[in-house]
């Protein structure tokens, strides 16, 4: 069966006006692929240059399904620099995208979680640290990342292991860039099937 394409559908109304027709979508996240976010699940911690940035195209993991990346600062407290580290991958459309996540903290370990959903990761950038003491990890985080482009939150429901979650998913959206649609269930993801059901429309 060919998949259905719901662009350009549209319904005549009574007052003779053409409307877009909206339809209900059912994404899915195979339990498989719902991972538990990991701090260090796209690279283990990288040290750092006190002069010159690091970059690291190597040794990288990619997340199962699109989800939104982390950096974690640690090492040397005193060596860690309020930077952004800049990352370079794919979209759900494998196409090119970076995002400079958060600063970190000075002087502080912590992480530092970025909002749009790579499929890839093709490089990643450290600028100079305040020491070569620091380190940086990076990983994935909670937000998995919608195939659709959205003009307005549409999600009604979500599932978690089948159940209805009572709180409603924290939901991005972007009429332009796909990277930037995302669903955050109220339930931390644990290999647990994930089940999104939005009004989609064009």
């Amino acid at each position: 069966m060919f998949p259905y394409n719901p662009k350009g559908q549209k319904i005549k109304t009574d007052a003779g006006v053409l409307c877009a027709r909206a339809f209900l979508a059912h994404f899915q996240v195979a339990a498989l692929l719902a991972t538990v976010a990991s701090a260090t699940g796209i690279h283990a911690a990288i040290t750092c240059s006190a002069t010159l940035v690091t970059t690291v195209t190597t040794n990288i993991t990619n997340p199962s399904v699109p989800r939104n990346i982390t950096a974690m600062a640690g090492g040397t407290a005193g060596d860690i620099k309020a930077v952004q580290v800049l990352i370079t991958g794919t979209d759900f459309n494998d196409k090119v995208i970076t995002e400079s996540l958060p600063a970190f903290t000075v002087d502080t370990a912590g992480i530092v979680t970025g909002s749009k959903a790579f499929k890839t990761i093709t490089s990643i950038s450290i600028p100079a640290m305040d020491g070569a003491g620091a380190t940086v990890a990076i990983g994935f985080g909670e937000k998995l990342g919608l195939p659709f482009k959205l003009a307005n939150n549409t999600v009604l429901k979500t599932y978690f292991d089948s159940v209805l979650e009572a709180t409603a998913p924290t939901v991005t959206v972007s009429p332009t860039a796909i990277e930037s649609n995302t669903v955050d269930l109220n339930s931390a993801l644990n290999s647990k099937v994930v089940d999104v059901y939005l009004i989609v429309g064009y």
